[in-house]
């Protein structure tokens, strides 16, 4: 069967910002590349909040997120590299040669030499509202994410959750909405401490620790909400124009689990080089856990660059243990050109 389908050298689930770079940095070092995706577009997570400002990405003045991913994918298409969407990777086969088969949920099946695991928190799910009768406001004025902010102009918002969402909608919303309500059941929040204290000095409401224990509705749209005081049970209640609920994401990753990886919490477990237990399959981004992990996109693109090394190592032991920098590489000079840029005007820049 194996040799009836194409080799890729690498195969990357997942088309997030941690695949997407991978993708790219795989082109760099000359390997046959496919990405699959589960979803029907390129993005990961960050297409869930489109319109949420990205500030913490090197080199990157604050973006919004579909911003971000349209270059993401622009340049992770740089090499050329096959992109599958809308297929789920259920199955892992190692072959007596060392390389692996993937089948999806629809039987498809992918032949690679290494395998890299970028599938974030796998296929994501809001959780929602645990109040009865919540869901019949869903089509009116109760959200689970924010595709524009301009909805929100001049209403009076209430953001239920306490994690970086939460308060990043808060910060974004604060200028736009004629009010801002945060309920969070606990006093401490969960978001980066400069954006927590950004929200406190604004004139953004912090009501903690409270819960959303009753949604009020004239019709189909939400006009009132009562809290409770966690503490004290007291109950308050406030009218509103809009309700955004940010609990947090349900991750599934499905069959993946039962793969023999070596998982601890829901992610899996790796070194420094990004290898997981099963040689020849690697991981990057949100999905994987080291010692020194970082949780920011950046540190994404990090994971990718050196699972993609350890790949590339794995297919050719003697290649370079790095791609050249950019100025160096050969693949980019065409590119330079057609851009209109004259390598000669440029200053190598070793580093």
């Amino acid at each position: 069967m194996a040799e009836e389908l194409e080799l890729f050298d690498v195969t990357i689930i997942g088309g997030g910002p941690a695949g997407l770079y991978t993708a790219f940095y795989s082109g760099m070092r000359d390997l046959k590349t496919k990405i699959i995706e589960y979803g029907p577009k390129l993005g990961g997570r960050v297409l869930i909040y489109p319109e949420k400002v990205i500030w913490d990405v090197g080199g990157v003045t604050p973006i919004l997120g579909e911003q971000l991913i349209a270059q993401l994918e622009e340049q992770a298409r740089t090499f050329d590299p096959t992109i599958v969407l809308n297929q789920q990777v259920v199955g892992l086969e190692k072959l007596k040669d060392g390389t692996f088969i993937l089948t999806a949920a629809t039987g498809e099946k992918h032949h690679s030499k290494t395998v890299i695991l970028a599938v974030g928190y796998g296929v994501l799910t809001m959780q929602k509202l645990e109040i009865e009768g919540a869901d019949r406001y869903e089509v009116t004025n109760l959200h689970y994410t924010v595709q524009e902010l301009e909805v929100f102009r001049d209403k009076h918002v209430l953001i239920s959750g306490g994690g970086n969402s939460a308060v990043d909608w808060a910060n974004e919303l604060e200028t736009i909405a004629a009010s801002v309500t945060v309920v969070h059941r606990r006093n401490d929040f969960g978001g980066h401490e400069k954006n927590v204290i950004k929200m406190k000095e604004s004139s953004v409401d912090v009501r903690t620790p409270y819960e959303v224990v009753q949604l009020h509705g004239n019709g189909d749209t939400i006009d009132q909400v009562s809290m409770s005081h966690i503490e004290t049970g007291e109950v308050e209640r406030i009218t509103v124009d809009a309700v955004i609920v940010n609990h947090g994401l349900k991750c599934d990753y499905g069959p993946l689990t039962e793969w023999g990886l070596e998982m601890k919490e829901d992610v899996a477990i790796v070194n420094s080089k990004r290898e997981t237990n099963i040689p020849g399959v690697y991981g990057a981004g949100d999905f994987i856990d080291h010692e020194s992990k970082v949780r920011l996109i950046a540190g994404a693109f990090t994971d990718g660059i050196l699972a993609l090394n350890s790949a590339k190592l794995r297919i050719e032991p003697d290649a370079p243990k790095v791609a050249y920098v950019s100025s160096h590489n050969i693949r980019f000079k065409e590119r330079n050109k057609k851009l209109g840029l004259d390598d000669e005007n440029y200053r190598d820049v070793e580093g």
